[in-house]
């Protein structure tokens, strides 16, 4: 007997309608969360005013401290008694540094350093040269009259802040020194260790943090500028601002406060809703509770109903997710035995396997005739006699002696010696986005830029070449190594405009790409007898990949098809991303130069 889906659920319906009781709970869960709410709300923005006031005595102390030492470090060794106490002595205290402004110049005229904290790290004080660059501290903000605070933790070091104020001003109020005072993080981090349910940090003017309840945050110099809130807290001119937001990275909601010191650095507050909201979620459990008593039997008979519907449709995913993988020989309709609309489905399914496995079978076809791209391409649009014009680079290779060699073979020898061959270099070809387009007897022509085309496709095709070349010389070991002779290729390269697309009729199409630029690459590659060489390329080809491979003029040629004479090069080695040149050299990559059919060399190329 066909059972409907649709009196499956809605037999599950008034079974779970017996949970109308759920509206006492949200009403009453609703009230606590306002409340709860409301009170947590003021509760953190009096936290975080009240952790700012303690920052800003923490800072307004390393502030006096750095200020005389700083007047005391410029006045030289008639005050190193006093020096050594203000900062020797003080333990929070790292290094000190006097720069003087003149102009755009920034001098530094005194600097003090306690050499044993950076002694355990391995490093000495020069290593504050380095902290300077990295952190870009904002000396001209600080030449301005303004305070600022930058963090100087880096791996492998001491943990520490920087702080910048004036010094000196000369008569007409012109700040002329400023003081740089390293200070230990652990003054800052004090005041985040008390546990709470709150996350409370202190970030400067662009976001960084200085201090975190967890510590390593803050030595990581963790940059909370991408947090929604932190954005809108720095952005706002009133020093205290709070808000309800959501956590961009763990979408939970929060309740943030942010007060602004005097020192322009700023504290954050933020609670957890899920945090806060506890008793409110108390509530709503003891609700449920007595409702999921009520309701117990309900959920039994639910279950049994479920059980007929998901059984069959898990089965499917499964079987899906097999489909998915390229398994087209699954039965639907063998393991979902449901006489309803699941069972239907089953049906469907094997007979959109069956169509999938013809045309799976087809792209396969397609992708060994034509390569994988080119299938792609015919599979996903309507199939008709047309083409496009664009700029590709055609590759054409020959196999030098290939009539003569197979004059004296077996038919079978002489197969067997192209697969192999065609099978390393149509390898290559592929790895480097080219797309073979035809093999015409011991020839291979290939394309780069049709169907598809990107910005490195001349580098693409050249790279490819040069490793036809170093791979025609490793198949060579192996063919001497057999007592079989070595093969000599020739390969020609030239990039332009060409009608790519399919060519024919309607009963029989070919996929290819015409045109006077695919005439050239096959005469250019022609030209590599003349020349002595395995692989020229022409300057159409050298504009488009620049210094990125080094070559050489081979000389200029008339070509058969062309009027005027084509420059034609021989690449020597690629360009590395460090620079440096990798030269590819073989034994077969020059020969003798013999006489070649439709070309004519002009002696005085240049």
């Amino acid at each position: 007997m066909r059972i409907p889906i649709s009196t499956k659920l809605i037999t599950v319906t008034i079974l779970i309608l017996v949970a109308s009781t759920s509206t006492i709970t949200y009403i009453s869960s609703k009230y606590f969360e306002k409340k709860s709410s409301e009170q947590v709300d003021i509760s953190n923005l009096e936290s975080a005013a009240a952790k700012a006031k303690e920052v800003d005595n923490i800072i307004a102390s390393l502030v006096d401290k750095a200020r005389v030492s700083g007047s005391l470090l410029m006045k030289g060794a008639s005050a190193n008694e006093d020096l050594d106490f203000n900062f020797s002595k003080d333990k929070n205290f790292i290094a000190l540094e006097v720069l003087k402004l003149d102009g755009s110049t920034v001098q530094t005229v005194a600097r003090k350093v306690k050499e044993d904290v950076f002694k355990p790290y391995s490093l000495t004080g020069a290593y504050l040269v380095n902290v300077r660059a990295w952190q870009k501290f904002p000396i001209r903000t600080v030449a301005q009259g303004s305070i600022e605070i930058k963090n100087a933790s880096y791996p492998k070091a001491p943990a520490m802040i920087t702080i910048g104020l004036p010094l000196v001003r000369d008569a007409q109020g012109k700040i002329t020194h400023v003081v740089l005072a390293d200070v230990a993080l652990a003054p800052l981090e004090k005041p985040f260790t008390d546990p709470s349910e709150r996350t409370q940090y202190l970030i400067d003017r662009q976001g960084e943090l200085l201090a975190h309840k967890e510590e390593q945050k803050a030595i990581s110099r963790l940059s909370m500028a991408t947090s929604p809130f932190v954005m809108k807290a720095l952005a706002q001119k009133s020093p205290q601002f709070q808000t309800k937001f959501k956590d961009s990275d763990t979408g939970e909601n929060y309740f943030g406060a942010s007060v602004k010191t005097s020192y322009g650095v700023t504290i954050v507050s933020q609670t957890s809703e899920a945090a806060i909201l506890e008793v409110s979620n108390e509530v709503k459990r003891r609700a449920i509770f007595v409702a999921g008593s009520a309701i117990s039997m309900a959920i039994f008979f639910i279950f049994l109903f479920s059980m007929t519907l998901t059984s069959p449709i898990e089965k499917l995913a499964e079987m899906i997710k097999m489909v998915s993988k390229g398994n087209f020989d699954v039965k639907a309709r063998a393991k979902v035995r449901s006489h309803d609309e699941v069972g239907d489905l089953a049906e469907a399914f094997d007979h959109m396997t069956e169509g999938l496995k013809e045309r799976d079978k087809v792209k396969s076809l397609f992708s060994k005739f034509h390569g994988s791209s080119v299938a792609e391409d015919l599979i996903g649009k309507d199939i008709g006699v047309g083409g496009q014009n664009k700029d590709v680079v055609v590759f054409f290779s020959d196999i030098r002696g290939f009539t003569a060699f197979s004059e004296k073979r077996s038919p079978e020898e002489v197969v067997e010696m192209l697969n192999e061959y065609f099978g390393v270099m149509v390898k290559i070809i592929n790895q480097h986005g080219g797309v073979v387009d035809k093999f015409i007897g011991d020839a291979i022509m290939a394309v780069w830029g049709a169907p598809r085309s990107s910005d490195r496709d001349a580098h693409n095709a050249v790279r490819a070449c040069l490793e036809m070349r170093r791979n025609l010389d490793a198949l060579n070991e192996k063919r001497i190594a057999r007592g079989q002779p070595a093969i000599n290729i020739g390969m020609g390269l030239h990039a332009g405009k060409a009608i790519s697309g399919t060519i024919g009729s309607d009963e029989r199409m070919e996929y290819t790409v015409i045109g006077n630029t695919v005439n050239t690459a096959s005469r250019i590659e022609a030209s590599t007898k003349a020349f002595g060489a395995d692989l020229l390329v022409t300057d159409s080809v050298i504009e488009k990949v620049g210094e990125d491979f080094k070559v050489e003029l081979a000389g200029a040629a008339e070509v058969k098809g062309r009027s005027e004479a084509i420059k034609m090069y021989k690449v020597r080695a690629y360009r590395e991303a460090d620079g440096s040149y990798v030269e590819v050299k073989t034994p077969y990559s020059d020969y003798e130069a013999e006489a070649a059919d439709k070309v004519k060399i002009q002696k005085d190329a240049a």
